[in-house]
C-alpha cells in the first residue's frame, strides 16, 4: 500500500502547478501555468498563460494585492477595467462585458469578463497603448478580510476562452 501511496503522491506533484495562498486559503495552480516573476512591486503574483494555436500572445494572470482598503473600491476597478478595452464599432463598453457577483469558499466576489480590442500598456501609467483586437479579460474582485485582491485573466480571446474552465476551477478551490 505505500507503494501506492508513493506513486499518488508522485503523480500529484509531477501535475500540480504552483500554490497559491489568498487570504490564507490556497489553491494550486494548474501545471500549464507559469509562475514568473512579478514585474512590478504592485504585483502579489504572476502567470503566463500558454498561447492557444495560432494566437500571436500568451495569457496572463496577475494577481494584485495592496492591503486592506486600498486599490480602490469594487465599483472603481470594474469601471477602469472597462477603459481597458475599446469595443467594437456600433457597440458599447456595457454591451461587451458581464458583471457578476459570486463566492469563492467564504470569499464574495466580484467578475468582470470583456471582450474586444484590449488596450495593453506595457505599464499602468504608459501615455499610449497598443490596441491589440479580438481578445478578453477576466477580472475580478475577491472581498477578504485583510482586504481585497485584484485579478486579472487577459490575453487572446482564443486563448483565455481555451484556459478559462481552468481558471474557474482554481478559484473556486480556494480553501
Amino acid at each position: 500500500m505505500s507503494h501506492v501511496s508513493a506513486m499518488v503522491g508522485l503523480v500529484t506533484l509531477l501535475t500540480a502547478g504552483t500554490e497559491v495562498t489568498i487570504d490564507g486559503m490556497k489553491s494550486t495552480a494548474p501545471k500549464s501555468w507559469k509562475d514568473v516573476p512579478t514585474t512590478s512591486s504592485m504585483r502579489y503574483k504572476q502567470f503566463s498563460i500558454p498561447r492557444a494555436a495560432g494566437d500571436a500572445f500568451d495569457g496572463e494572470l496577475v494577481i494584485f494585492f495592496f492591503g486592506a482598503g486600498q486599490g480602490g473600491g469594487v465599483d472603481q476597478n470594474v469601471s477602469r477595467w472597462k477603459t481597458m478595452f475599446k469595443p467594437p464599432e456600433g457597440k458599447t463598453v456595457d454591451q461587451i462585458s458581464k458583471l457578476e457577483s459570486t463566492k469563492f469558499g467564504t470569499i464574495k466576489a466580484t467578475v468582470l469578463d470583456i471582450r474586444g480590442t484590449y488596450l495593453f500598456k506595457p505599464v499602468p501609467m504608459a501615455p499610449e497603448s497598443e490596441p491589440r483586437p479580438n481578445h478578453r479579460m477576466v477580472a475580478a474582485v475577491l472581498e477578504t478580510p485583510n482586504g481585497p485582491y485584484f485579478l486579472r485573466f487577459v490575453g487572446p480571446e482564443k486563448t483565455i476562452t481555451q484556459h478559462k474552465k481552468d481558471f474557474d476551477a482554481w478559484l473556486k478551490a480556494f480553501k
